[in-house]
């Protein structure tokens, strides 16, 4: 494992923020979601989520997920993908929401 200091970590934008929106991605080459996450000041920012395994679109809409702010917007299809929504795999490839256990506001920061 490649080790990193302190001020590295604090480089990254972790904030937790709701799916206000969540909808199929017919355009993508693995199945994936189009995912709109309310992060409090920063704004309602979009997202390409490959997480189809285990959730359905409408299962998502109210879950607080940990959304890295900081990196470039990605093109993916005709959607541009503004934060990334993190996870865990699963132990077969597929991926479970990195999420809060208590609801705490939109767009507080991991410390």
């Amino acid at each position: 494992m490649q080790r990193i200091d302190f001020t590295e970590f604090q480089r990254i934008d972790l904030r937790v923020g709701t799916i206000v929106r969540a909808e199929k991605f017919a355009k993508t080459k693995k199945p994936a979601y189009k995912i709109w996450v309310d992060l409090g000041a920063l704004g309602i920012k979009k997202s390409s989520a490959q997480i189809t395994f285990h959730y359905q679109p409408e299962d998502l809409l109210g879950r607080q997920v940990l959304c890295v702010c900081n990196f470039a917007p990605k093109q993916i299809a005709d959607f541009m993908s503004e934060v990334l929504v993190t996870g865990f795999d699963d132990g077969n490839g597929q991926i479970v929401l990195a999420s809060v256990d208590k609801t705490v506001p939109n767009g507080s920061k991991l410390h």
